[in-house]
């Protein structure tokens, strides 16, 4: 049998978590106040799934290596699913008033819709609806 897990949390570091967390309010999501602090917000993305947004300083006192400069360097992108392609629309339009840079243009594969867009700590996110009855 597969490993199956029940939650993630994904850690990115940021330069000003206050900014951050502003940034991503805008957009929509929550923050989990339990593990929130001055090091550390725990974003919402939904049922066992977390975002760890880390000072950039904390973050790296869980790794001997470098912090990747997204001016120059991507480590992931982060791809989120959204219920209808207006959805995603909204959501990389909430990103991009809120101080983030658009990644890409809109992708329409027909039954797969896309967009992305930079945060203001330069990770890349991505967007997406899928109709999986037109899979």
């Amino acid at each position: 049998m597969a490993l199956q897990t029940k939650q993630i949390f994904v850690n990115i570091p940021v330069k000003n978590l206050e900014a951050s967390m502003e940034f991503f309010q805008n957009v929509g999501f929550s923050f989990e106040q339990r593990f929130t602090d001055e090091n550390a917000a725990c974003m919402v993305l939904g049922n066992g799934m977390y975002v760890m947004l880390l000072h950039e300083a904390f973050f790296q006192t869980f790794t001997n290596k470098s912090v990747v400069d997204t001016n120059t360097g991507a480590e992931a992108i982060l791809a989120i699913s959204a219920d209808s392609k207006e959805q995603v629309n909204e959501i990389v339009q909430k990103a991009l008033d809120a101080g983030g840079r658009p990644s890409n243009e809109p992708m329409d594969g027909g039954f797969m819709y896309g967009w992305s867009f930079q945060d203001i700590d330069g990770h890349l996110w991505e967007v997406m609806y899928m109709d999986e009855d037109a899979v």
